[in-house]
C-alpha cells in the first residue's frame, strides 16, 4: 500500500485523538468547578463536617451532621449550585443524644430591705411559692427561673431548710444546690453565732452536704488579756485575745512549740493597747518555756510572770531580765518567784489564814476562814447568798486581826468567780489565789481570767485550773430531734392526751399533761413538730378528718396559751387513714383516737374537709 492511502487515516485517527483529549480536558474543568463551588458553599454554611466527591456530572456529599435539620439544610445549600438529580446524598446523622439536665440553684439573700430569690429550679416545684413562704418577713423580689426537669433527688430538702434558716437569720446569703447548702451569716454577738452554728447543724438535712460561715463583730476586750499557763498538766491558756489574725496565728504558733494543742482558740477582738500585742505575748510564752513552766499574764500594758516554785532563782531573775529588755514600749513587766506553800496539817488549820468557798456540781455553797471584821463577814456572806441563793449558802466564817491588805477584795473577787463556775472552789492565801473549776460556757476561763485581773493588783500570784466542759453547755446540750420525739412519746406513754366526746375540746385531766409537754418544747423550740390527729373508723370518713384537724388546732392552740413559740409547730388531721390498732375492738379505737408529735410529713390523700356531723369519737 502506498503512503497516499495511509495519509487519511492517519489524519483521521490524530483527529479522534484531538477530539478525546479535548473532552477529557472539558470534564476535568467542569468537575474542578463544581467542586470549587460546592466547597465554597460548604464553608459559607459552616457545615465543615460534609465531604464533596465529584464523578463526572455527579456530586456526592459525605460525612456525619449533627442532627436532621443540618443534613437537610447542607443538601438544599448545595442544590442551590448544582442540579438536585445531579447530588448523591451519603451523608449521615450523628444519634441523638439526651440533653442533660440544667445544673439548679437558688440563691437567698436577705437584709433589712427584704429578701431576694434567684437562681433556677424544676418547673414542679412552683416558683411562686418560694416567695410566699417568706413573704411574711419583708417584701420578697422573686427573680426566680423555671426548666422543665424532673426534681433531683435532695433538692426539695436542701430548700425546704434553706427557707427555714432564711427565716431565721435576718442578715444571710444561702446558697443552695441539690447536693449542698451554703450559709453565710452575720450575727450579733459570738454567743449568738455559736447558738445558730448548733441549731443549724443539728436540724441540716441528711445527705446534703452543709458549710456555714457565720460572723459575729469583733467584741471590745476589757481588759484585753492573755494568760498563758505551763504546769504539770501541760500547755494551755486560760485566756486569749488577739487583735488580728497574723496576730492570732503567731501567738498560737508559739503556744504550739511549747505543746499547746493545735486546737487552741484565741478570740480576735479590739482593744489592745499595742500594735505589738502579739509580739509581747510570744516573747511571754517563750519566757515560760524557757523556765519549763509558770504563768504569764498580760492584762492591757501591763504584764507579770510568775515562776512555778521550783524554778532556779537564778533561771528565774535571768529569763525575766531579758524579757523585760525584749517587750515593746508601753508594757511593763512585774516578775515573782513564789515561795513554796507551807503544808498544811488538816483541810482546814484555823492557825493558818486562809479563806475558802466551794461549790457543788448541785449548786450548794460552804464559805469557811477568816474575813477582816464582823461587817466584812456579814458582807460576804450576804453576796453569796444573792448569787446563789440563801438556802444553798451555808457561811462558817470567822474573824481574824492579821489578814494582809486587800484580803477583803480578793475575797469578793473570789466569790464572784466561783460565779461563773458550775462547780469549783476558791482558795486564798497571803500567798496567792487559786481558783479550780468546771464551767460550761466557752469562754468562761477567760471571762474569769479578765475579771480577776479587773480586780486584783497586777502582782498577785494568781492560779487558775478553771476548764471548760461541753456537756455543760447549754448550747451544745440541745436535744436532738429524736430525742425531742422520744420525751414527748415517753409522756404521752403515761398519759394521752384526750377531749371531750365528740368535740375538739381537750379534757380536763390531760391538762397535765399538755403542761409536760409543752416544757419539753421550752427546751425543743429548735426542732420541727408535726401535731398529727387521728381517730378510728367509727362515723364518716370525712367528718373523721374534720374531727381530726380540729383537735390537732386544739392542741396547737393550747400551747400557745402555754407562751410556747409554735413557728415550728404544725397542725394536721389524718382523721381515720392511719390507724395504729384494729379497729374492731374497743381497745384498738382507743388506740386509734390519739395526738402524736413527729417529724412534719407531706400531706396524705384525703377527703375534702367540710362541716359535717357524725358520731362521737
Amino acid at each position: 500500500m502506498s503512503k497516499r492511502r495511509y495519509l487519511p487515516l492517519l489524519a483521521l485517527s490524530a483527529a479522534a485523538l484531538a477530539s478525546v483529549f479535548t473532552a477529557r480536558l472539558l470534564v476535568e474543568q467542569v468537575e474542578t468547578r463544581t467542586l470549587a463551588s460546592v466547597e465554597e458553599v460548604l464553608f459559607t454554611e459552616n457545615a465543615e463536617f460534609a465531604q464533596a466527591a465529584i464523578d463526572g456530572t455527579h456530586v456526592t456529599l459525605l460525612g456525619t451532621a449533627p442532627d436532621e435539620a443540618t443534613r437537610f439544610a447542607t443538601l438544599s445549600a448545595v442544590g442551590r449550585v448544582v442540579a438536585p438529580d445531579r447530588i448523591i446524598d451519603e451523608m449521615t446523622v450523628a444519634a441523638s443524644t439526651r440533653i442533660a439536665p440544667p445544673d439548679f440553684s437558688l440563691e437567698l439573700l436577705r437584709n433589712a430591705d427584704g429578701i431576694s430569690l434567684i437562681g433556677l429550679v424544676p418547673a414542679d416545684m412552683d416558683s411562686d411559692s418560694l416567695g410566699a413562704e417568706l413573704a411574711g418577713l419583708g417584701p420578697v423580689s422573686n427573680m426566680v427561673e423555671t426548666a422543665d426537669f424532673p426534681i433531683p433527688g435532695r433538692w426539695l430538702g436542701a430548700v425546704g431548710y434553706a427557707l427555714e434558716a432564711a427565716a431565721e437569720i435576718p442578715r444571710a446569703k444561702i446558697s443552695v444546690t441539690p447536693q449542698s447548702v451554703h450559709i453565710s451569716a452575720l450575727t450579733d454577738s459570738a454567743a449568738e453565732k455559736t447558738a445558730l452554728e448548733t441549731r443549724l447543724r443539728r436540724t441540716a438535712p441528711a445527705g446534703v452536704a452543709v458549710t456555714l460561715d457565720i460572723a459575729a463583730p469583733r467584741p471590745a476586750i476589757t481588759p484585753f488579756l492573755l494568760r498563758f499557763t505551763l504546769d504539770d498538766r501541760g500547755a494551755r491558756f486560760d485566756a486569749c485575745a488577739a487583735e488580728t489574725e497574723a496576730g492570732r496565728a503567731r501567738i498560737l504558733a508559739a503556744a504550739a512549740e511549747t505543746g499547746a494543742p493545735r486546737e487552741t482558740t484565741c478570740v480576735l477582738g479590739l482593744g489592745a493597747p499595742s500594735q505589738n500585742w502579739a509580739e509581747a505575748a510570744t516573747l511571754g510564752i517563750r519566757a515560760v518555756a524557757a523556765l519549763g513552766g509558770g504563768v504569764v499574764t498580760l492584762s492591757d500594758a501591763d504584764v507579770t510572770l510568775v515562776g512555778r516554785e521550783d524554778t532556779n532563782a537564778a533561771l528565774f531573775e535571768r529569763v525575766a531580765a531579758e524579757f523585760e529588755a525584749d517587750l515593746p514600749a508601753v508594757f511593763s513587766l512585774t516578775s515573782t518567784l513564789p515561795r513554796p506553800e507551807a503544808p498544811r496539817p488538816g483541810i482546814f488549820d484555823p492557825n493558818l489564814t486562809r479563806f475558802t468557798a466551794t461549790l457543788s456540781p448541785e449548786g450548794l455553797v460552804q464559805l469557811r476562814g477568816h474575813v477582816t471584821d464582823t461587817i466584812r463577814k456579814e458582807v460576804t456572806a450576804t453576796m453569796a447568798k444573792a448569787m446563789f441563793g440563801a438556802p444553798n449558802v451555808y457561811s462558817a466564817t470567822t474573824v481574824a486581826e492579821d489578814v494582809p491588805e486587800g484580803w477583803s477584795v480578793r475575797v469578793l473577787a473570789g466569790l464572784e468567780a466561783l460565779g461563773h463556775l458550775h462547780n469549783g472552789s476558791v482558795t486564798i492565801t497571803p500567798e496567792f489565789m487559786r481558783i479550780g473549776g468546771r464551767t460550761g460556757v466557752e469562754d468562761g476561763p477567760a471571762e474569769i481570767a479578765g475579771l480577776l485581773a479587773r480586780r486584783l493588783p497586777e502582782e498577785s500570784d494568781l492560779r487558775l485550773d478553771v476548764t471548760y466542759d461541753p456537756i455543760l453547755d447549754p448550747a451544745t446540750a440541745l436535744p436532738t430531734p429524736e430525742e425531742c420525739y422520744a420525751r414527748i412519746d415517753a409522756i404521752q406513754a403515761e398519759g394521752k392526751i384526750t377531749f371531750e366526746p365528740g368535740s375538739s375540746q381537750i379534757a380536763a385531766e390531760a391538762e397535765a399533761i399538755m403542761d409536760r409537754i409543752a416544757q419539753v418544747l421550752v427546751d425543743c423550740s429548735h426542732v420541727e413538730f408535726e401535731i398529727a390527729g387521728h381517730t378510728d373508723n367509727q362515723g364518716r370518713e370525712v367528718m373523721n378528718l374534720n374531727l381530726s384537724q380540729a383537735r390537732a388546732d386544739a392542741v396547737l392552740a393550747a400551747l400557745s396559751e402555754r407562751r410556747i413559740l409554735t413557728g415550728n409547730l404544725v397542725a394536721r388531721g389524718y382523721g381515720e387513714a392511719m390507724p395504729i390498732a384494729d379497729n374492731s375492738t374497743a381497745e384498738g379505737r382507743e388506740a386509734n383516737r390519739r395526738i402524736s408529735f413527729t417529724a412534719p410529713t407531706p400531706p396524705v390523700t384525703s377527703p375534702t374537709a367540710e362541716t359535717e356531723t357524725g358520731d362521737p369519737q
